[in-house]
């Protein structure tokens, strides 16, 4: 299964980071692939490309 995702916060500092790292932990935990972009004050990082989110099974926006 491969699964995307978007994480972001209001101030873009702490959270944004911390749902990514949960998800990839977990994601790693079940043998899931996943690419998380974050969207936080240092602006887009991991940017999800068109072909990563065509070939996911699953999108998550957090």
């Amino acid at each position: 299964m491969k699964i995307v995702a978007v994480t972001a916060c209001p101030t873009g500092i702490a959270h944004t980071y911390m749902a990514a790292d949960a998800l990839v932990k977990t994601a790693n935990k079940y043998h899931v692939q996943i690419k998380v972009e974050t969207q936080g004050a240092m602006g887009i990082e991991n940017l999800l490309s068109a072909q990563d989110i065509s070939n996911a099974d699953s999108v998550v926006v957090n």
